[in-house]
């Protein structure tokens, strides 16, 4: 028996057993259970403790978790957006799902807060994130909709106004937008300066001969035209030229009743009564007068006293330069007393007379510079002036006809030619900016006024005159101040849905809305409310 035992066990070189071994095993066993229990009690006890102060501890809590807006704003993940669409928003770059542009970084997403969070100084308040696509459904974690893309954040300067010396209009909120996103936007600004605009106001006249430069011939004794020296209308004529010959009983009677009175006149010459000498001098002047009624010219007049001989007919003379515009007669035609044989019109200068409106029409007045052009005659630019303004408006149109005189060199401007009258009203000195600075919402006009660092303030200006592109303003934009002038559509929309977003939530003071329980809910599980209000963290106390 005993060697039976003896045959598992070991023997040394001495035959002895080994014995140490089965001394030492249960010593050894019994210490390192002891110390696997100890390190595990420690373990588990740095990690209780761990835990209490993470959510006890502020500065502990800020060691391991930093938050953005914090000493380690630096380590905050990067945000990109689009220039067109900026309520698409990702962490890593890359494309538009939209529109297909590189997304931009935003530059400013390393300087918010979370939502619920102090803002240190010179730092923007994260407020709450709304959904891209639908403002009305907001969260107050971080989230995405049902397409995959991030909620948009809200910040408290998005929502305030512009400061306590602007007076927002309604509807309108300030925009910030980020110098970036300026760029790729494509926004422009423009100085708004004090200088002197005008209000241009084009009209289509009509030319029409100047009135007082038409010479009418008419007939003043019965007669017959024997001969015409201008016979077709049309026909340039200058002032003294012959224009007919005629032939009247009259003139004829008239010539021989001078020479007669004449020959009287030299023979009481040698009378010695006085009263006879001046009486027959009065018969000869009146003889002599009455040839000059019948518009007989001086010229014939003279050579009949130096001859002595009456002449069948009578050459009558032009009254004034210019076109025959009218003709009533031929060779042969017998004329009455009154008749028009002949109309001669001065066309060195005309008249253009152009209809304006009623609200244009009240700044017109006579003198005022104008000037002309032609669709005949693109290139010639005539300088002229408001002759006269009709007293009367039209019934039919609701105008106002206005006279304009303007030289015509070399016939440019013919009867009853189409005019383009060009006359600048409402000169004025005042803060002038471009017209394309200017919103119309049909009520109210606005301008966004470029702050600086990408921030835009809606402003509602009243509008003074307007021409040649630029527009005065006479209260909302001072001399000075850039305006938007590029992209403001892009500004009207931005402005308008922070506005919506302000009045959705009672403005920046108030609290994040809660989720609507229509909307399905953040991928983000929302956060406890543990110490120092810190939101996006994991599990309980």
């Amino acid at each position: 028996m005993s060697d039976g035992k003896k045959e598992g066990i070991p023997q040394d070189t001495e035959g002895k057993a080994a014995a140490g071994p089965e001394r030492e095993a249960p010593g050894s066993g019994s210490g390192g259970k002891s110390r696997f229990f100890l390190v595990l009690s420690a373990i588990l006890g740095l990690l209780l403790a761990g835990v209490v102060a993470f959510y006890n501890v502020p500065a502990f809590h800020v060691l391991l978790h930093p938050h953005a807006g914090g000493d380690n704003a630096a380590m905050t993940a990067d945000k990109y957006t689009c220039g067109m669409h900026p309520f698409i928003i990702s962490d890593k770059p890359g494309k538009c799902p939209i529109c297909g542009m590189t997304l931009t970084k935003i530059e400013d997403a390393g300087a918010t807060t979370v939502a619920g969070g102090g803002a240190a100084k010179g730092e923007r308040k994260l407020l709450f994130y709304r959904h891209p696509m639908k403002p009305g459904v907001t969260s107050p974690v971080p989230a995405k909709d049902e397409m995959g893309m991030d909620y948009v954040p809200v910040y408290e300067d998005e929502t305030k106004g512009g400061g306590a010396d602007i007076d927002l209009p309604e509807g309108y909120a300030t925009v910030q937008v980020g110098m970036e996103r300026v760029r790729m936007a494509g926004i422009q600004s423009a100085p708004a300066v004090r200088e002197t605009i005008s209000h241009p106001v084009r009209a289509v006249g009509i030319v029409v001969p100047d009135e007082t430069r038409v010479g009418r011939v008419q007939a003043k004794i019965e007669g017959w035209i024997e001969k015409l020296h201008t016979n077709f209308t049309g026909q340039l004529v200058r002032k003294g030229q012959p224009l007919l010959e005629i032939y009247s009983p009259d003139l004829v009677a008239s010539q021989r009743e001078y020479l007669l009175s004449k020959a009287g006149v030299d023979r009481m010459k040698e009378s010695p009564y006085q009263d006879a000498r001046e009486m027959s001098s009065g018969l000869a002047q009146a003889a002599r007068t009455r040839l000059k009624l019948f518009d007989v010219p001086e010229g014939f007049i003279e050579e009949l006293e130096r001859t002595g001989k009456v002449t069948r007919t009578v050459t009558l003379n032009a009254p004034v330069s210019g076109y025959v515009t009218g003709k009533e007669i031929f060779e042969g035609t017998r004329v009455m007393p009154g008749m028009d044989l002949l109309t001669v019109t001065d066309l060195s200068r005309v008249w253009i007379e152009a209809d304006l409106y009623e609200y244009e029409a009240q700044s017109v007045r006579v003198g005022q510079a104008a000037l002309l052009d032609t669709v005949a005659d693109p290139g010639t630019k005539l300088k002229g002036r408001v002759a006269f303004i009709y007293p009367t408006f039209s019934p039919e149109t609701r105008t106002l006809k206005v006279r304009f005189e303007f030289p015509n060199p070399g016939l440019r401007l013919k009867p009853q030619m189409y005019a383009n009258v060009l006359l600048d009203l409402h000169s004025v000195t005042g803060v002038v900016v471009p017209d394309s600075a200017l919103i119309e919402t049909g009520i109210r006009v606005i301008a966004f006024v470029d702050a600086g660092n990408g921030s835009f303030e809606p402003r509602e200006v009243k509008v003074g005159v307007r021409g040649n592109g630029k527009a005065q303003i006479l209260s909302g934009v001072r001399a000075g101040e850039n305006v938007a002038v590029g992209a403001n559509f892009l500004l009207d929309s931005e402005s308008k849905l922070r506005a919506a977003l302000t009045k959705m939530t009672g403005g920046a003071s108030a609290p994040p809305p809660p989720q609507p329980q229509s909307s399905s809910p953040p991928q983000s599980p929302p956060p406890p409310q543990g110490q120092g209000e810190h939101a996006g963290h994991g599990g309980g106390r």
